[in-house]
Protein backbone atom coordinates (compact mmCIF):
# COMPACT_ATOMS: atom_id res chain seq x y z
CA UNK A 1 0.00 0.00 0.00
CA UNK A 2 1.35 3.40 -1.01
CA UNK A 3 1.60 5.88 1.85
CA UNK A 4 2.57 9.56 1.87
CA UNK A 5 6.17 8.62 2.66
CA UNK A 6 6.30 6.75 -0.68
CA UNK A 7 5.43 9.86 -2.71
CA UNK A 8 8.53 11.79 -3.74
CA UNK A 9 8.54 15.54 -3.17
CA UNK A 10 9.56 18.45 -5.36
CA UNK A 11 13.30 18.51 -5.93
CA UNK A 12 13.44 14.73 -6.42
CA UNK A 13 15.06 13.95 -9.81
CA UNK A 14 12.32 11.51 -10.92
CA UNK A 15 9.86 14.44 -11.11
CA UNK A 16 11.95 16.13 -13.81
CA UNK A 17 12.58 13.17 -16.12
CA UNK A 18 10.47 12.05 -19.06
CA UNK A 19 8.93 8.71 -18.13
CA UNK A 20 9.39 5.66 -20.37
CA UNK A 21 6.67 4.12 -22.54
CA UNK A 22 5.40 0.86 -21.09
CA UNK A 23 5.49 -2.34 -23.17
CA UNK A 24 2.58 -4.79 -23.27
CA UNK A 25 1.96 -7.26 -21.86
CA UNK A 26 2.82 -5.46 -18.66
CA UNK A 27 5.29 -6.98 -16.26
CA UNK A 28 3.83 -8.02 -12.92
CA UNK A 29 5.70 -5.06 -11.40
CA UNK A 30 4.15 -2.52 -13.80
CA UNK A 31 0.67 -4.02 -13.36
CA UNK A 32 1.01 -3.76 -9.56
CA UNK A 33 2.31 -0.19 -9.89
CA UNK A 34 -0.86 0.83 -11.78
CA UNK A 35 -3.10 -0.87 -9.23
CA UNK A 36 -1.18 0.61 -6.29
CA UNK A 37 -1.39 4.23 -7.44
CA UNK A 38 -5.10 3.77 -8.19
CA UNK A 39 -5.69 2.23 -4.74
CA UNK A 40 -3.86 5.15 -3.10
CA UNK A 41 -6.28 7.62 -4.71
CA UNK A 42 -9.33 5.67 -3.59
CA UNK A 43 -7.90 5.27 -0.07
CA UNK A 44 -6.95 8.97 0.13
CA UNK A 45 -10.57 9.92 -0.50
CA UNK A 46 -12.00 7.49 2.06
CA UNK A 47 -12.32 9.43 5.36
CA UNK A 48 -11.60 6.44 7.61
CA UNK A 49 -8.63 5.09 5.65
CA UNK A 50 -7.11 8.51 4.99
CA UNK A 51 -7.28 9.42 8.67
CA UNK A 52 -5.89 6.06 9.81
CA UNK A 53 -2.87 6.29 7.47
CA UNK A 54 -2.57 10.11 7.38
CA UNK A 55 -3.10 10.35 3.61
CA UNK A 56 -3.57 13.63 1.75
CA UNK A 57 -6.56 13.43 -0.57
CA UNK A 58 -5.66 13.36 -4.25
CA UNK A 59 -7.50 13.04 -7.54
CA UNK A 60 -4.49 11.99 -9.61
CA UNK A 61 -1.18 10.24 -9.10
CA UNK A 62 1.52 9.48 -11.67
CA UNK A 63 4.15 6.74 -11.50
CA UNK A 64 7.08 9.24 -11.40
CA UNK A 65 5.61 10.55 -8.13
CA UNK A 66 6.41 7.18 -6.54
CA UNK A 67 9.87 7.15 -8.15
CA UNK A 68 8.87 4.88 -11.05
CA UNK A 69 9.80 6.35 -14.46
CA UNK A 70 6.85 4.76 -16.29
CA UNK A 71 4.08 6.34 -18.40
CA UNK A 72 1.30 5.27 -16.03
CA UNK A 73 -1.06 7.40 -13.97
CA UNK A 74 -4.43 7.09 -12.30
CA UNK A 75 -7.33 9.51 -11.90
CA UNK A 76 -10.09 9.16 -9.34
CA UNK A 77 -12.57 12.03 -9.17
CA UNK A 78 -15.65 10.72 -7.40
CA UNK A 79 -17.11 14.15 -6.65
CA UNK A 80 -18.10 15.01 -10.23
CA UNK A 81 -21.89 14.87 -10.21
CA UNK A 82 -22.89 12.04 -12.52
CA UNK A 83 -19.53 12.31 -14.25
CA UNK A 84 -17.24 10.46 -11.86
CA UNK A 85 -13.92 9.64 -13.50
CA UNK A 86 -11.92 6.71 -12.25
CA UNK A 87 -9.30 4.93 -14.34
CA UNK A 88 -5.69 3.88 -14.78
CA UNK A 89 -4.03 5.23 -17.93
CA UNK A 90 -1.01 3.52 -19.49
CA UNK A 91 0.90 5.39 -22.24
CA UNK A 92 -1.74 8.18 -22.25
CA UNK A 93 -1.92 10.84 -24.96
CA UNK A 94 -4.01 13.89 -25.79
CA UNK A 95 -5.20 13.42 -29.37
CA UNK A 96 -7.11 16.72 -29.68
CA UNK A 97 -8.00 19.71 -27.55
CA UNK A 98 -10.20 22.79 -27.50
CA UNK A 99 -8.98 26.26 -28.33
CA UNK A 100 -10.75 27.41 -25.18
CA UNK A 101 -8.70 27.32 -21.99
CA UNK A 102 -9.64 26.91 -18.35
CA UNK A 103 -7.90 27.06 -14.99
CA UNK A 104 -8.70 26.36 -11.38
CA UNK A 105 -9.48 29.74 -9.85
CA UNK A 106 -8.05 28.55 -6.51
CA UNK A 107 -4.92 27.18 -8.21
CA UNK A 108 -3.65 23.62 -8.54
CA UNK A 109 -2.09 21.46 -5.88
CA UNK A 110 0.02 18.32 -6.02
CA UNK A 111 0.76 15.41 -3.71
CA UNK A 112 4.47 15.96 -4.45
CA UNK A 113 4.33 19.62 -3.41
CA UNK A 114 4.02 20.36 0.31
CA UNK A 115 3.40 24.08 -0.08
CA UNK A 116 0.76 26.34 -1.53
CA UNK A 117 1.78 27.71 -4.93
CA UNK A 118 -0.46 30.58 -5.95
CA UNK A 119 -1.25 31.35 -9.54
CA UNK A 120 -3.32 30.28 -12.51
CA UNK A 121 -2.30 27.21 -14.48
CA UNK A 122 -3.80 27.54 -17.98
CA UNK A 123 -5.10 24.21 -19.34
CA UNK A 124 -7.23 23.16 -22.30
CA UNK A 125 -10.93 23.23 -21.34
CA UNK A 126 -11.76 20.07 -23.29
CA UNK A 127 -9.53 17.25 -24.46
CA UNK A 128 -9.88 13.96 -26.30
CA UNK A 129 -7.51 11.34 -24.98
CA UNK A 130 -6.41 7.83 -25.67
CA UNK A 131 -4.64 5.43 -23.36
CA UNK A 132 -4.47 1.76 -22.48
CA UNK A 133 -5.76 -0.07 -19.44
CA UNK A 134 -3.60 -2.53 -17.51
CA UNK A 135 -4.65 -5.38 -19.81
CA UNK A 136 -3.49 -3.47 -22.90
CA UNK A 137 -6.95 -2.48 -24.16
CA UNK A 138 -6.99 0.94 -25.79
CA UNK A 139 -9.67 3.36 -24.67
CA UNK A 140 -10.62 6.86 -25.78
CA UNK A 141 -12.48 9.51 -23.81
CA UNK A 142 -13.51 13.13 -23.99
CA UNK A 143 -12.81 15.05 -20.81
CA UNK A 144 -13.78 18.53 -19.71
CA UNK A 145 -13.52 20.69 -16.62
CA UNK A 146 -11.78 19.20 -13.60
CA UNK A 147 -11.20 15.83 -15.30
CA UNK A 148 -9.46 17.54 -18.25
CA UNK A 149 -7.34 19.64 -15.89
CA UNK A 150 -6.35 16.61 -13.80
CA UNK A 151 -5.47 14.55 -16.91
CA UNK A 152 -3.20 17.35 -18.19
CA UNK A 153 -1.59 17.73 -14.74
CA UNK A 154 -0.76 14.01 -14.57
CA UNK A 155 0.39 13.88 -18.19
CA UNK A 156 2.78 16.72 -17.34
CA UNK A 157 4.26 14.52 -14.58
CA UNK A 158 5.07 11.89 -17.22
CA UNK A 159 6.99 14.57 -19.13
CA UNK A 160 8.94 15.95 -16.17
CA UNK A 161 6.81 19.09 -15.88
CA UNK A 162 5.46 20.43 -12.59
CA UNK A 163 2.19 22.42 -12.50
CA UNK A 164 3.94 25.56 -11.28
CA UNK A 165 6.11 25.57 -14.42
CA UNK A 166 2.98 26.94 -16.16
CA UNK A 167 2.56 29.85 -13.70
CA UNK A 168 3.81 33.24 -14.81
CA UNK A 169 6.03 34.29 -11.88
CA UNK A 170 5.90 37.98 -12.81
CA UNK A 171 2.09 37.91 -12.98
CA UNK A 172 0.67 34.75 -11.33
CA UNK A 173 -2.96 35.82 -11.79
CA UNK A 174 -3.08 37.10 -15.38
CA UNK A 175 -6.12 37.63 -17.51
CA UNK A 176 -6.01 34.48 -19.67
CA UNK A 177 -7.50 35.10 -23.12
CA UNK A 178 -10.28 32.73 -24.17
CA UNK A 179 -10.37 31.08 -20.75
CA UNK A 180 -13.17 30.31 -18.31
CA UNK A 181 -12.19 29.81 -14.67
CA UNK A 182 -13.29 26.62 -12.96
CA UNK A 183 -14.50 27.03 -9.39
CA UNK A 184 -13.90 24.10 -7.05
CA UNK A 185 -15.03 23.69 -3.45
Amino acid sequence: MILMKDIVREGHPSLRKRADEVIFPLTAEDYKLGEDIFTFLKNSNDPEISEKYDLRAGIGLAAPQVNAPKRIFALHIAELEGDAISFIAVNPKIISHSVEKTYLSAGEGCLSVDRVVEGYVPRYARISIKAFDLEGNEFKMRLKGLAAIAFQHELDHLNGIMFYDHINEANPFPDIPNATPLERD
